[in-house]
């Protein structure tokens, strides 16, 4: 029979606490990491709430930005984005505001505001189509995908679109041209005053051309 060993018991012990305190802190910052992500829900409806209902006339101001920056420090650019951006997600995407939507899901999948704000300007932008917006929203709610990558996904997507007019480009390269050549008399005039290369009524003709071409590009 093997001697029972009190000090092993105990180390063994001593080492599981540490495990069980650092499991417990990593579920507790899984959920922080949630609760901070969606803090801003319950500000942005009774914010949305306070404008609608113009309740801060009953408290003495006369309008919502000197009630939001005088009493709740919030510049009326950032109040308004979080009440528009509520009342977006109250419209358009209600399940987000279920309790069961940021439990169910990693901090990483679980947006900020400013994540929804985009995917609410991505709603009413004209030149986005209704699968440009289900991409962005997977991205957002689904994939967790950063906003900033978001931006520059939305950037990439405006310039493929975008249509070259050919007259506008052919304008663009005319003007390069004129431009270039504009700088290439500049440069000659300059060398051929002070040198002294050219007879002073032939710098004169290329101080008319200059301004000419000066007006084409004017």
């Amino acid at each position: 029979m093997v001697p029972y060993d009190a000090t092993l018991y105990d180390e063994k012990k001593q080492k599981k606490i540490p495990d069980v305190l650092s499991d417990t802190l990593r579920e507790q910052l899984l959920q922080y990491a949630k609760d901070f992500k969606t803090s801003w829900v319950n500000l942005g409806q009774h914010l949305y709430s306070v404008w609608r209902d113009k309740l801060y006339y009953t408290w003495g101001y006369e309008k919502f930005e000197d009630y939001t920056q005088e009493e709740l420090g919030m510049q009326k650019p950032l109040a308004i984005k979080l009440l528009k951006t509520y009342f977006f997600l109250e419209q358009e995407e209600p399940a987000y505001l279920k309790e069961e939507f940021a439990q169910t899901r990693s901090p990483v999948a679980v947006p900020g505001y400013e994540a929804v704000n985009f995917l609410r300007l991505a709603k009413n932008n004209k030149e986005l189509n209704k699968s440009d917006y289900i991409k962005f929203k997977k991205d957002i709610f689904e994939n967790g995908k950063d906003v900033d990558l978001i931006r520059k996904d939305l950037v990439a997507l405006m310039k493929e679109r975008k249509v070259v007019d050919p007259e506008e480009e052919r304008d663009k390269r005319s003007e390069l041209t004129v431009r270039k050549l504009l700088n290439a008399i500049r440069s000659f005039q300059k060398d051929a005053e002070s040198l002294k290369l050219l007879p002073a009524d032939l710098i004169k003709e290329a101080t008319g051309l200059m301004k000419k071409l000066e007006e084409q590009i004017a």
